[in-house]
C-alpha cells in the first residue's frame, strides 16, 4: 500500500505491507485523512521514517477480535494511528462510528477535534465564561468554534488576516495584535479579564505565557495546547496565583497501552471523558450542526501529491487551513 513518511528531513511516498489485524483492532480501507500541517512539519523536521498524519476516515474492512461497536462496511473516523496510507489499523477506541448524514471529509478531522475538546476540558470553563484562543490554525480554529458553540465567551488572537476572517464570519471576535486586544479586555470591566487561555500558536522559540497571564483574570488558567514555549515570570505567575497546564492529545487513554492496545475501556463513572468519546462528541457536534468544518477546508490534495503540500505550506501559510487527502 502506499503511504507518506518523513525521511531525513524531507516527506516521501512509500509502499509498506498492509498491515495485519489484531484482537480489539479494526482494519480500515481509507478514502480521506485531515492534514494537521503544523504537526506533521515538525514530526517531517524532528522525525525519520515516522508515519505521517493521524486523523481520517474510511470503510470497515475487518475487525479483530473483542470489536462489538463496528462492523465491515461501516463508514469510521479513526484517530491515533499513521493515517495518510491507504489502509489503518486502528484500535477499537479509537475507531468511531460516523453518523449518518454526516459528510465524510468533516470526519477525517476527528483526531484534530478530539485534541480541541481535550484542551477545552483542561481549561475547566463554566457556561458564561470568557476563553481566548492565541493561534488560529487548524487547531485553533476548531477550538474556537466548540467552545461558540458551547455558550463560551471567545476571543481569538492572530497575526494572519486570511485566519481571522475565516473565525469573525463565525461570529466571533478577533483580534490582530496584543495591544488592542490588552485594552479591549481592560475596558470591559464584566470580566475583569479572561477565565482562560489556550495557547495553540507553535513557536518553541518563544513563549507567550507572561502575556497570557496579563491577560487572566485572577486565578484563571493557562492551557498549552501548541508547540510553544513554556518560559515564564514567577512572579507575576504568582500575583495572578494562575496555573499553567498542558494538554496532551485526545484525552484519557492516549498513550495508554492497556486503552489502545489492549481495549480496555475505563468506567465512565470513573473517567467521564476519555479520547474515544471525546472523538464520538466532535462527530455528533458535526451531525447535530452546532459546527461547520467544511468551511475550514481551503485545500485538498491526493496522496501522491501530499509531499508537494508540505512545501507549498511553508512557501505560504497564510494560503493554508483545513487540508484534505483524497485516495480514490
Amino acid at each position: 500500500m502506499k503511504a507518506v513518511q518523513s525521511r531525513n528531513g524531507t516527506s516521501q511516498i512509500v509502499e509498506l505491507p498492509i498491515p495485519e489485524l489484531k484482537p480489539h483492532h479494526v482494519k480500515v480501507k481509507v478514502d480521506f485523512s485531515a492534514v494537521s500541517v503544523g504537526t506533521e512539519l515538525m514530526m517531517i523536521r524532528n522525525q525519520s521514517n515516522a508515519g505521517l498524519g493521524y486523523s481520517a476516515t474510511g470503510i470497515v474492512e475487518e475487525i479483530g477480535e473483542g470489536v462489538t461497536h463496528v462492523v465491515p462496511g461501516q463508514r469510521v473516523a479513526c484517530y491515533g494511528v499513521p493515517c495518510h496510507r491507504e489502509y489503518v489499523v486502528a484500535p477499537k477506541h479509537l475507531v468511531a462510528l460516523v453518523p449518518e448524514g454526516v459528510n465524510p471529509v468533516e470526519a477525517a478531522f476527528v483526531g484534530i477535534g478530539a485534541i480541541a475538546i481535550h484542551a477545552l476540558r483542561q481549561a475547566n470553563l463554566q457556561f458564561g465564561e470568557t476563553v481566548i484562543v492565541v493561534g488560529l490554525g487548524i487547531l485553533g480554529q476548531v477550538i474556537a468554534r466548540i467552545a461558540n458553540a458551547a455558550g463560551y465567551r471567545v476571543v481569538g488572537l492572530e497575526l494572519m488576516e486570511e485566519r481571522c476572517l475565516l473565525l469573525e464570519q463565525e461570529g466571533v471576535t478577533v483580534y490582530r495584535s496584543e495591544e488592542k486586544m490588552q485594552q479591549a479586555l481592560a475596558l470591559d470591566k464584566t470580566i475583569q479579564g479572561a477565565d482562560a487561555v489556550l495557547l495553540c500558536a507553535s513557536r518553541r522559540e518563544h513563549s507567550m505565557i507572561d502575556s497570557a497571564l496579563n491577560w487572566l483574570r485572577d486565578r484563571g488558567r493557562i492551557v498549552i495546547v501548541g508547540d510553544t514555549g513554556t518560559d515564564f515570570d514567577r512572579d507575576l505567575l504568582f500575583s495572578k496565583e494562575a496555573t499553567i497546564h498542558i494538554s496532551r492529545a485526545g484525552g484519557p487513554g492516549r498513550y495508554e497501552d492497556s486503552y489502545e492496545q489492549q481495549g480496555v475501556d475505563y468506567p465512565i463513572g470513573y473517567v467521564r471523558w476519555t479520547e474515544g468519546r471525546n472523538m464520538q462528541e466532535f462527530l455528533r457536534l458535526i451531525a447535530e450542526k452546532r459546527i461547520a468544518i467544511e468551511s475550514l477546508i481551503m485545500n485538498e490534495c491526493k496522496l501522491d501529491l501530499l509531499p508537494d503540500m508540505y512545501q507549498s505550506y511553508m512557501n505560504s501559510p497564510e494560503q493554508m487551513m483545513g487540508v484534505i487527502v483524497t485516495y480514490n
